[in-house]
Parts: structure tokens; C-alpha cells; sequence
């Protein structure tokens, strides 16, 4: 397959309008932990790498895209019911029990900065969304898929979330951070098509389909048996869609290979089931903490220097008021 490699500044469109900046917030989080050592810590000793990390990286996002408006997206709930009912091996392999049920594993020193990065959020006045019953790549889904007037920008770690890029009704643009912002890739149309060989015509949606047929072992999603990615991405190509390779798998005048309808065919329980687990939703019941409009200055300008004061942040905090104030200028 051909690789494309795509700088983090090619042009969102053609109409020089500012974008509205989705962010997968625990993916993004989850990076920043990991990016900063556990040492670093606030002056009563608590950890607060994620949340320097977390702070850092959207205030490089907001100057490096100046969007007039920004959203982060939560996870309300990492393992949707309806996602488990479906496939019941859907991100099995992360759960753990504990005293309070079933929850996902989290380093121990991350899950108590989550409240705190919520909270410099809050205080900055950046709009935080979420969706009950539903995970973060829902959230950005859905956001992305209504909106009409600005280019979007979903900035994540998950390459699930490649299959909103689109160029209709406005431009969306994934800026994947699975190595880290500095590294990041920016992926419209042409660019997930390249890079994983599937229609171009299509191609945020055969992403999806390409992540189905070859499965995703992070998701607990099998695949198809003996199916890899470029084989997905041959069947995909030769008939351009699943709906169209599943037909042909049924037609005997298709001129499929005996061995791949009998794969298709051990399968068909499992794409019926699985597509709406790896498709994220569009029509997710999103609320956000405020209005998404990027403020020029701090919501809460008393609760973020006491967040400064009692997390040891101050760098971190002004990196993201500096960023916001020269946005907005």
C-alpha cells in the first residue's frame, strides 16, 4: 500500500473559514499521561501530569488551528450497552472488577485528574460534550455530522475516527495523535483512501467497513477469518462497498472465489451484528457544558488561578489564556 504522510497544516478547504475543533478528550488525556512522568506533581504531591499535559496540548491546538470554536469530547460510557448486546467480546478484554462493578482499567494515578482537568476546563470556559450512553468517538460523530457552516477539525488517537473524514456538507478532518501531537497526521478523503486502499469515493465509510472485515483486537472485535487489511481493502475496492461484496458473496454468477463466499458465509452473523458497533453514531443525544464558542479570556477567572495556585499549573494555565486571548485577536 501506498503511504502518505500529510503535514499538520494542509489547508481545511478552500474557504479560509476558522474550523470548530473536536477533541477526544481521554484519548487525548490518556496520551499526556503517558508523554509526562507521574513525578511531576502539584505542591500537596498529587499527580498532575495528564492534567499539565492535557493543558499544554490544547492551548499548541488552539494556536495552531484558531478555531472559533472547540469542543472536548467525554466518554459517558466507554462500553455502550448496545455496542455489548451486539458483540459481547467489545473491549472485554480492558474491563476489570472491582468493589464498585465493572470498569475500565486506568493507570491509578490518572483516574483522580480527570475531575481536574474538567475543572481548568470549566474554569477556562471551554465546552465539554458528552452523550448518555455513549462513547466520545459518538460524541465527535455526531457533532461533526451536524454541522453546516464551519470546516471541522476531530483531533484523536483512535483510528476509528477516520471514518467521519468527509468534504460534504463541510470539510471534516481527523488530525490522528496516535504517536503524539508532534507527530500528528492530518487525514481528509484522499488521504484515509491512500494510505489504507479503499474508495475514494467513499471513503470515510469504507474505513468503517475496512475496520470490520479485518477486526480491531483493541475493540475485541474478531473479523472476519482470514481476512487481514489488504485483503479487506482488495474486496472493498473490487466491489466498493460491504453492502455490494456481501451480494456478491450470495450470487452464485458473481465470480467470487469459493474460498472467500465461504468465509463471507462463516461470517454473516457477525457483520450483521458488528457494523453499528464500529460505525460511530451520528444522531447521539449530545449536550455540551456550555456553548461551544471559544472565549477570548477565562469563564472563571478567580477559579483558575485558585486551580493554578492549588495544582501548581501556572505554565500551563498561561500557555492556554495566552492562546485564547491571540485567537481571538
Amino acid at each position: 500500500m501506498r503511504t502518505v504522510t500529510t503535514p499538520v497544516t494542509t489547508p481545511i478547504g478552500d474557504t479560509g473559514q476558522r474550523p470548530l475543533l473536536l477533541l477526544d478528550g481521554a484519548s487525548l488525556w490518556f496520551r499526556a499521561y503517558h508523554a509526562l512522568p507521574d513525578s511531576i506533581t502539584a505542591p500537596d504531591g498529587r499527580p498532575v501530569n495528564a492534567v499539565r499535559g492535557f493543558t499544554d496540548m490544547v492551548a499548541s491546538l488552539i494556536t495552531r488551528h484558531r478555531p472559533l470554536r472547540l469542543v472536548v469530547c467525554l466518554d459517558l460510557d466507554w462500553r455502550p450497552a448496545f455496542r455489548v448486546a451486539a458483540v459481547p467480546s467489545y473491549k472485554a478484554h480492558r474491563v476489570a472488577v472491582g468493589s464498585d462493578g465493572t470498569v475500565e482499567e486506568v493507570p491509578d494515578t490518572l483516574t483522580p485528574q480527570v475531575p481536574m482537568i474538567l475543572e481548568v476546563l470549566a474554569a477556562a470556559g471551554i465546552a465539554t460534550g458528552g452523550a448518555a450512553g455513549f462513547e466520545a468517538d459518538d460524541v465527535l460523530g455526531t457533532l461533526a455530522a451536524r454541522e453546516t457552516t464551519d470546516p471541522v477539525v476531530v483531533v484523536s488517537g483512535d483510528r476509528d475516527l477516520l471514518q467521519v473524514v468527509t468534504d460534504e456538507p463541510v470539510p471534516v478532518r481527523v488530525l490522528y495523535a496516535g504517536r503524539g501531537l508532534a507527530k500528528a497526521e492530518l487525514f481528509g478523503p484522499a488521504e484515509v483512501a491512500a494510505r489504507y486502499a479503499v474508495p475514494a469515493d467513499r471513503a470515510g465509510a469504507a474505513y468503517a467497513e475496512l475496520a470490520l472485515l479485518r477486526g480491531d483486537p483493541s475493540d475485541g472485535l474478531p473479523g472476519v477469518k482470514g481476512v487481514g487489511e489488504k485483503i479487506a481493502s482488495s474486496l472493498l475496492l473490487q466491489y466498493g462497498s460491504l453492502e455490494a461484496l456481501r451480494a456478491a458473496a450470495v450470487d452464485p454468477d458473481s465470480g467470487m472465489a469459493k474460498g472467500m463466499r465461504a468465509k463471507l458465509d462463516a461470517a454473516a452473523g457477525y457483520l450483521d451484528a458488528a457494523l453499528p458497533v464500529v460505525q460511530v453514531a451520528r444522531d447521539a443525544p449530545v449536550t455540551l457544558s456550555r456553548a461551544d464558542a471559544l472565549p477570548d479570556r477565562p469563564a472563571d477567572a478567580e477559579a483558575l488561578a485558585a486551580l493554578v495556585d492549588t495544582l501548581g499549573i501556572g505554565r500551563s494555565v498561561t500557555a492556554l489564556t495566552t492562546a485564547l486571548a491571540a485567537v481571538a485577536g
